[in-house]
This record gives structure tokens, C-alpha cells and sequence, in this order.
């Protein structure tokens, strides 16, 4: 109970800025119904106390049996092995993910059933286990992360050429989707579990990092050519924002649990089935130990399906009314500058970040503080949810030209950054984009592109996931420069270098 206590207050201080913003705005400029209101403070406390939970029981559960799998893997030192084990593994942590769930249902829901959800989900889990197998064989043979990104890249790069403008959007967003709640904690244990069997220690501590920035790059090009194979035609999308709310206030989130308990069972399953098998093969931990690891599987469980039926409940339905009411105010400099709040608080409640900023300071043995990373983390996302409100106000803005540049930036500044940040970065643009972004902000976007008339609520509200999970890449490893320069002030080479 003293690490649930722990993560609670830590979790406290993360959930109160998203929580007091609103406030602020109900009291000023977008008075809100009482019944939404009062959804949506009740969602914060499900926020606070599920993320509190769940966060213990990944401590508990999903990290240590990330790590021994990965160690495990290493030690057989077999490539095919790896290879075969990342697929395997790869395909059925992302068929699981309720994120990719959520966005399937949306890409159909929006196109009318043209792209159908299981096609999105089928497409994007063979590409991210063809990814995350290709990043464990990397941190195998030590092959240099910002070389194999630039290689990546450069495909996206030539595939986005032939990619329609609403599949750009979709495949951008797949790769935030991937990367949720669960299989953030899952996959940053296992590159810490292979790296680790490395002697060389600055390697291993570099290569702790970049699996998620490897493997989410897999849906964004899987997308990308179901889109140029396909040969799908510009698909059309209405989503007409219901701005008039329901009076009740308990009823939703009943309405919620059974579904999300259903979809959390099924993205555990994957994990634990290859964990027990694993253990009568391979593992053969102790009985004290195994139970640990079931308890926290248990809480992991039980903390996550807190924690989103307070975000899909609490939180989703208030995101379309703030983003649609303040896109209908006469000044729209007020909808740029509360998305860049909201992008800036709304970072800080996400799962996987959490876990993430923990595994960096923890990597580096404190020398990259947690507070640091989430500062340019925060801002980062600021800035990008700011530009999608220009983009959705401004139609000539297509999401291409934020994309192509962002990414173009990103790849050079791998070559000069110091390598533990490179992979430190990648990983922050999958996990920036989980269940928070996907509902909260993605629904604000949402809203505020149904009330804008030019706004195509398909190109637009889409197109939000992308540009949150690009801005932290560039974010962090400006955060690498800094700590660059400051290594040289000092007059010696940093162990980040």
C-alpha cells in the first residue's frame, strides 16, 4: 500500500493543472452544464485514483516481466530467436491495445465503415511486430539507432508521397495509438532487459531507449501502404458534435465498465498467457515471486479500467463541448492559446509517460532529472496541440507541413544529439499520444473543427495525434543539446554523450 500511497501524491500534483484549467474556463469564457461539470470532476478523482493503481501494479508486474523476457531473449543470443520472439510478441501486445481499438472504431465510425475497424487494427499490429523485432535485433548488434531511424524515415518519407492526405493523418495516428497505456511499460522493459546482458554499460544505457520509437514507426508505414495498395479514394467524413448534454451523471460511467474491463482483459492476456509459459519452459521463479507478479497484473488490471473509465466518461464528452464553444467565440486567439494549456497540463496525466520519465531517471542514475524531461515534454506538446488549432482555423495549413519539416529536423538532430537522448526522444513521441490525448485533447480538436466551417473534422481532429507524438521528439532531444553544452561548459564529456 505504501507504493499506491507513493504514486498518489506524485499522480496528485499531475492531474490538478488539466483539472483547475477547466475550472477556469467554466468560470470565464465557456460556462459549462452542471451534469458535465460534475462528469468531469468525478472522472478526475477516477483519473488520480486508477493512474495511482495502475502505475503500481506496472512496478509490481509488467516491468519485471518485460525484463526477465528480454534478459531471457538476450542470453539466447540467437538472432532468428529474437526475431521470431518480437514478432510473436509485437503482433499480440498491438492486436490487444484498447488505444488502436479506440482509433479503428473511429477511422470506421468517421468513414462510414469504407476502412473498417479490424483492417486498421490487422495492418497496424503486423507492422509494429515486424518493427519491434527489427529494434531487438538492433540493441543485439549494437547497430547505431539514428542510422536505422534515418533509414526508417526515409521510407515514410517516400511513401507519404503516395499516401492521400486522410490516410497521412490516420497512419501518423496509429503510431501514437500503438504505443498506449500498456505496452509502453511492456516494451521499455524488454530493450532494458536485452540491453542490459551488454558489457559495455554506456551502451546498454543508451540502448534502453528507442524500441518504442522504433516499433510505433512500424503502423505508420503499415497504413501507409494498405493506403497505396488499396488504392482508396478520398474518404469523406461527418461527425456532428452533440453539444446538448445528458443529465445524468453516474449512468455513463457504469455504462463504461464492462466494455473497457473487456478490452483491458484482452490487451493483459497476450502478456500474461506468454509470461506463464515462459515460466513452466524458461523462468522457473520462485512460487513467492510469481505471485508477486500475478498481484501486480491484478492491479494493473484493476487501475487501468479505473483510470479510462474516468478519461472516456469524465473527460471525453467535456473536451467536444470546451473545443467546439470556444472555436465559436468571436476572438479564435482564445482556442490557440487554451490548446497550448491544455496540451501543456494534459501530458502530464498520461500513463506511459509516467513510466517512461521514471525508466530515464532511473537509467541514468538521476543524472537526467524526471522533472526536466517533463518540462520539455509539456511544452513540446503546448506548441503542438497550439499548431493544430492554427491548422484547423487556417485551411491552406495542411498537416504535411508540419510533418515533413518536423520530421526532416528530427533526423538531422540525431546525428548531433547525445545518443542516450536520441532514443530517449523517439520513445517520448509514441508514448505522448496515449488514452489523455486520445480522448481529451483529440476530442477538443474535435469539437473545435465542427464549429469551424472550413475544418475537415476527419483531416483535422486525426491529424492531432501525429503532431503530439512529433513535438516531443524534437523537445528532448533539444534537451540533449542542452545538457550537451552544458557537459562542455564544465569542462568534461558527460556519460550521455
Amino acid at each position: 500500500m505504501n507504493l499506491v500511497t507513493e504514486k498518489l501524491r506524485e499522480v496528485l500534483l499531475s492531474v490538478l493543472p488539466i483539472t483547475i484549467i477547466v475550472l477556469i474556463l467554466h468560470f470565464t469564457i465557456t460556462p459549462m452544464e452542471r451534469p458535465l461539470l460534475l462528469r468531469f470532476l468525478i472522472g478526475a478523482v477516477l483519473v488520480i485514483i486508477g493512474l495511482s493503481i495502475f502505475l503500481a501494479g506496472v512496478d509490481i508486474g509488467i516491468t519485471p516481466i518485460g525484463n526477465i523476457m528480454g534478459s531471457t531473449l538476450a542470453k539466447t543470443n540467437k538472432f532468428l530467436i529474437v526475431i521470431i520472439a518480437g514478432l510473436i510478441l509485437g503482433f499480440f501486445i498491438s492486436i490487444a491495445e484498447p488505444d488502436l481499438h479506440i482509433l479503428g472504431a473511429q477511422v470506421s465510425f468517421v468513414s462510414s465503415g469504407v476502412v473498417s475497424k479490424w483492417l486498421i487494427v490487422m495492418i497496424v499490429s503486423i507492422g509494429i511486430a515486424f518493427m519491434l523485432s527489427l529494434g531487438l535485433g538492433r540493441i543485439l548488434y549494437n547497430f547505431p539507432l539514428y542510422k536505422l531511424l534515418t533509414f526508417i524515415y526515409g521510407i515514410i518519407l517516400i511513401l507519404s508521397i503516395f499516401t492521400s492526405p486522410e490516410f497521412l493523418a490516420i497512419s501518423f495516428d496509429a503510431s501514437g495509438a500503438t504505443t498506449g497505456a500498456l505496452t509502453v511499460p511492456f516494451m521499455l522493459a524488454l530493450a532494458m532487459g536485452v540491453s542490459h546482458l551488454k558489457k559495455d554499460s554506456k551502451s546498454s544505457e543508451k540502448d534502453s531507449f528507442g524500441l518504442v520509437g522504433i516499433a510505433s514507426s512500424g503502423a505508420i508505414i503499415a497504413v501507409m501502404i494498405m493506403s497505396i495498395l488499396s488504392k482508396t479514394d478520398r474518404i469523406t467524413a461527418t461527425l456532428e458534435v452533440d453539444t446538448e448534454v445528458s443529465e445524468s451523471i453516474i449512468a455513463p460511467f457504469i455504462e463504461k465498465i464492462p466494455q473497457i474491463s473487456f478490452e483491458i482483459i484482452l490487451a493483459l492476456a497476450p502478456i500474461l498467457i506468454i509470461f506463464l509459459i515462459f515460466q513452466k519452459i524458461s523462468f522457473k521463479l520462485s512460487k513467492k515471486s510469481v505471485r508477486k507478479i500475478l498481484f501486480g497484473v491484478l492491479f494493473t488490471f484493476i487501475g487501468l479500467v479505473i483510470f479510462l473509465v474516468g478519461v472516456n466518461a469524465g473527460f471525453m464528452d467535456l473536451g467536444t463541448v470546451v473545443g467546439y464553444k470556444i472555436a465559436s467565440l468571436d476572438n479564435k486567439v482564445y482556442l490557440v492559446i487554451v490548446g497550448f494549456a491544455l496540451g501543456l497540463v494534459t501530458i502530464l496525466a498520461e500513463p506511459a509517460v509516467y513510466v517512461l520519465t521514471h525508466q530515464i531517471e532511473d537509467v541514468t542514475s538521476g543524472y537526467v532529472k524526471r522533472k526536466v524531461v517533463l518540462i520539455f515534454l509539456s511544452i513540446g506538446v503546448g506548441f503542438a496541440v497550439a499548431l493544430s488549432m492554427i491548422r484547423i482555423m487556417v485551411p491552406e495549413i495542411q498537416l504535411w507541413h508540419y510533418l515533413l519539416p518536423g520530421y526532416i529536423i528530427s533526423i538531422i538532430m540525431s546525428y548531433y544529439v547525445p545518443k542516450l537522448f536520441v532514443g530517449m526522444a523517439f520513445d517520448s513521441g509514441g508514448v505522448a499520444s496515449g488514452p489523455m490525448t486520445a480522448t481529451f485533447i483529440l476530442a477538443f480538436a474535435q469539437g473545435a473543427a465542427d464549429a469551424i466551417e472550413s475544418a475537415d473534422v476527419l483531416i483535422d481532429g486525426f491529424g492531432m495525434i501525429a503532431m503530439v507524438a512529433m513535438a516531443p521528439i524534437i523537445a528532448l532531444q533539444i534537451l540533449g543539446f542542452v545538457f550537451k553544452t552544458k557537459s562542455k561548459k564544465g569542462g568534461v564529456e558527460s556519460d550521455v554523450a
